[in-house]
């Protein structure tokens, strides 16, 4: 059995140096690499101000909010969570969760799928337009992309 307690992860400090409002603290507890076949888990906290990111999945995903105000934007619509308010994100849906509260925002997201793309339409990686993060079966990759002839659609 495959067990994590999201106040004991070690997270990530992910953020963009042209953007101080951009980025998060995260860990993927469960996923491809962790032992999962068919799902993935995400834990993630956002500042008060900040934001995850504009972004795609390549699963559909559940976020959960455990604490805090968030606004999450899917695919243009917005809508705001409070603790206990969930929002369901398509697969490829391009979408991004900002804490408008005044304290921290915690969030789970549960993915349909335990290999997962993370495509950020942000300058995340130095010298890159957008960032590719992979959590699949060997562990967890960056990748740094450039985008040719403007900005990223999605």
């Amino acid at each position: 059995m495959l067990v994590a307690n999201v106040n004991d992860l070690e997270l990530a400090e992910v953020r963009a140096e042209a953007d101080p409002t951009l980025g998060c603290r995260v860990a993927f507890p469960i996923y491809a690499a962790t032992g999962a076949s068919a799902s993935g888990v995400v834990y993630f906290e956002v500042a008060p101000g900040g934001r995850l990111g504009r972004h795609t999945d390549s699963a559909e995903e559940v976020i959960l909010v455990l604490e805090g105000e968030a606004e999450a934007e899917v695919d243009g619509e917005q809508g705001r969570l409070a603790p206990g308010g969930l929002a369901l994100i398509p697969a490829m849906a391009p979408h991004d969760v900002r804490n408008v509260g005044a304290g921290p925002l915690r969030v789970v997201g549960f993915f349909a799928g335990a290999t997962l793309v993370h495509r950020f339409f942000e300058p995340f990686l130095p010298g890159a337009d957008e960032a590719v993060f992979v959590h699949g079966p060997h562990g967890e990759e960056a990748l740094a992309a450039s985008v040719v002839g403007g900005p990223a659609a999605g």
